[in-house]
């Protein structure tokens, strides 16, 4: 089951892992610094991807998922060139050509909503139970802080 790294205002649910408040063991200390990091990262990456690019910032819930991933993928490249277009200083182009202006309602997104689900309520329950599973937040997070201490530890951290 996939897990988002969060913060303390998200409920203990199974696909939700949040740090450690006060951690006061090396492994509790290592997990928290860095389940907070990789969290500020994603936190900071998405939001840079969120202000260059309309698409990402709009809701997708009912969109397809390959399609989804498609598109952050894309963009990502995307924002990877300018990036390293910018460091060498190449603009060849009229940077006004890309300058979003004020929305005009002129551009046009392909909303491709799927109305064929077919939702088996049964499995919804059972996605929905799996998620709120209390003990399988705790297990993942003592797994997720076990395999930071194995991989992460240094010496120092042992003694």
């Amino acid at each position: 089951m996939a897990y988002y790294l969060t913060d303390g205002i998200y409920p203990r649910w199974a696909t939700f892992i949040q740090s450690i408040p006060l951690p006061q063991h090396p492994k509790a200390v290592l997990f928290a610094q860095h389940q907070e990091a990789a969290r500020k990262d994603v936190e900071r990456a998405f939001g840079v991807l969120q202000a260059r690019f309309a698409i990402v910032k709009n809701p997708a819930m009912f969109w397809d998922k390959v399609k989804i991933g498609k598109i952050m993928r894309a963009c990502i490249l995307i924002h990877n060139m300018i990036v390293e277009n910018e460091r060498d200083g190449n603009t060849q182009f009229n940077v006004s050509e890309f300058q979003q202006g004020e929305d005009n309602g002129s551009a046009q997104v392909d909303l491709d909503i799927s109305h064929e689900m077919h939702t088996n309520i049964a499995n919804m329950m059972d996605v929905r139970t799996r998620i709120r599973d209390g003990p399988m937040h705790h297990q993942l997070k003592a797994d997720l802080v076990e395999h930071i201490w194995r991989k992460f530890r240094s010496d120092e951290d042992i003694d």
